[in-house]
């Protein structure tokens, strides 16, 4: 259902400009003219129930932006771990993160208690992703999405997906499209989540009947929370084990699929072993071994399905890696 509040300001607003067609508005739509914009208008009638009119006034005045292209062909995961941690794992980030646990202590209990996800693991995706809401971004995401929707071809599919999912949140919350900002991706608010993720994981986690990820650190909390333990998230099971590999063949060992791990002990006949001898596994643990690249050389984790489970929120194995690690980090203050 939309909200009555802003369907009356579009009606208001379609008045004043009387002379001018919703077409005419948006000649000033950088993406009007693309080839694939009245498809992606059709779908999104068709998903959202909004009329033509409607998606057309959300894209109004959107631009694109080049450079958002050019970040998304070289991006942090590009570089090699020692390199990568740095941007994460510093004494700052650190520091801010014990503050913001000990200001929202309450809440991370809760969240742990009722979802089954370490407060260390909340940590550090809000650490990673926005440095415990320091850096949002300021990219307009309608704008973003729309670079990418339409020029970033080969994910074009998921990013007018997303697009069209952010102009039915906007006009569901009562909001003007492009007063939303976020990342250079069109991710949004302290978490960083996808348009479509908001309705999908969002928690109205403070109470006050409205989910709001851009500006409550508590419905932030609640719906990282929620997004892994909806994801498979594992109660009170491991994460991950520093490792140490004695064979030749690393290609043989590290998996490929973190979908699809391996027993343990099938693993320790191939010359895995956990670095720290006082941590104990069985050789049923189902776990996958990864690589990360150290300057001093190769760098090796056996890693169980919660950590898998972090995978969902980024790919990136380094990615789960540094919020891990600076979570466990935080958490020890």
């Amino acid at each position: 259902m939309l909200n009555k509040n802003f369907v009356r300001k579009f009606k208001r607003i379609s008045l004043i400009v009387g002379a001018f067609s919703v077409s005419s508005f948006c000649q000033a739509n950088d993406f009007y003219n693309h080839p694939s914009y009245n498809n992606f208008k059709t779908k999104t009638m068709q998903s959202y129930g909004l009329s033509a009119e409607q998606v057309d006034w959300a894209m109004n005045g959107s631009k694109n932006l080049p450079n958002i292209i050019s970040i998304m062909n070289r991006p942090g995961e590009s570089k090699p771990w020692y390199q990568y941690k740095t941007n994460f794992l510093s004494e700052g980030t650190i520091q801010r993160g014990v503050k913001f646990r000990n200001q929202y202590a309450d809440t991370l209990n809760r969240a742990e208690q009722q979802f089954g996800v370490p407060q260390s693991i909340i940590l550090g995706i809000l650490g990673v992703e926005t440095g415990f809401g320091s850096n949002k971004g300021n990219f307009i995401t309608r704008d973003a999405l729309a670079t990418l929707g339409f020029g970033y071809e080969r994910r074009a599919e998921y990013f007018q997906s997303e697009l069209s999912a952010l102009i039915a949140w906007s006009y569901k919350d009562g909001i003007p499209t492009n007063s939303v900002v976020g990342s250079y991706a069109g991710a949004v608010g302290y978490p960083q989540f996808m348009p479509s993720n908001i309705p999908r994981f969002g928690v109205d986690y403070d109470g006050n009947g409205h989910i709001d990820l851009r500006n409550s650190a508590v419905d932030a909390i609640g719906s990282i929370a929620n997004y892994l333990a909806q994801n498979g998230w594992q109660r009170n099971q491991p994460i991950a084990f520093a490792a140490r590999y004695t064979g030749s063949n690393p290609t043989a060992v590290i998996a490929q699929d973190l979908t699809k791990p391996t027993p343990y002990g099938v693993l320790k006949t191939q010359g895995v072993s956990t670095m720290n001898p006082a941590v104990r596994m069985d050789d049923l643990d189902m776990v996958n071994l990864i690589q990360l690249q150290e300057n001093y050389g190769p760098a090796y984790y056996l890693t169980y399905p919660n950590f898998q489970v972090i995978t969902t929120y980024n790919k990136s194995r380094m990615y789960a890696t540094a919020l891990w690690l600076l979570g466990t980090e935080i958490t020890s203050r």
